[in-house]
């Protein structure tokens, strides 16, 4: 089995190797086929039609706490919101320590494929924003909502559930 850190350099040469024999577009077929909604690969869409935006808590404290990644998540169910934000992802972060260290240039738009968890979310219902400020230095953040609750402010009142990575 190939390691975390073996994976994440493959994974963006993959990107690299579609793009320049196939095109863009086999790229994001690849992505789409990866992140399916059907609960088979990618579960976040069996914890989200289970709990709801507290799915999203569960799916992502369990991933990303598995990947050592820096994070802060924030819950408030009575405002309808979820947001996570990556301080330091550890795939954007360990492809930018190879290009510094080894030269190895990573693939320009490897963190776009987690937008593709879009599909599980709004499949469900929910909204999805994707921030991508902050890639080149390996931070980022999404906000997924229900817009039948949601008024468009991020407040964290004492009601808020934080979560920093552990």
């Amino acid at each position: 089995m190939i390691s975390c850190t073996e994976f994440i350099p493959c994974y963006s040469e993959l990107f690299t190797y579609l793009e320049e024999k196939h095109g863009r577009d086999e790229v994001d077929r690849f992505w789409e086929y990866l992140f399916q909604p059907t609960g088979e690969g990618i579960s976040l869409i069996n914890f989200v039609k289970k709990e709801g935006l507290h799915g999203c808590w569960s799916y992502w404290t369990g991933s990303l706490n598995e990947e050592a990644a820096d994070f802060t998540m924030y819950l408030n169910e009575k405002r309808g919101f979820y947001l996570l934000e990556m301080h330091h992802c550890p795939s954007q972060g360990r492809l930018l320590e190879l290009k510094e260290d080894l030269g190895i240039e990573p693939y320009h738009d490897y963190c776009l494929h987690c937008d593709n968890y879009r599909a599980a979310i709004e499949k469900v219902g929910l909204k999805y924003i994707y921030n991508f400020n902050g890639t080149e230095h390996a931070a980022c953040s999404v906000l997924i909502y229900d817009d039948s609750i949601f008024d468009g402010r991020v407040l964290m009142p004492a009601m808020a559930k934080t979560c920093p990575s552990m």
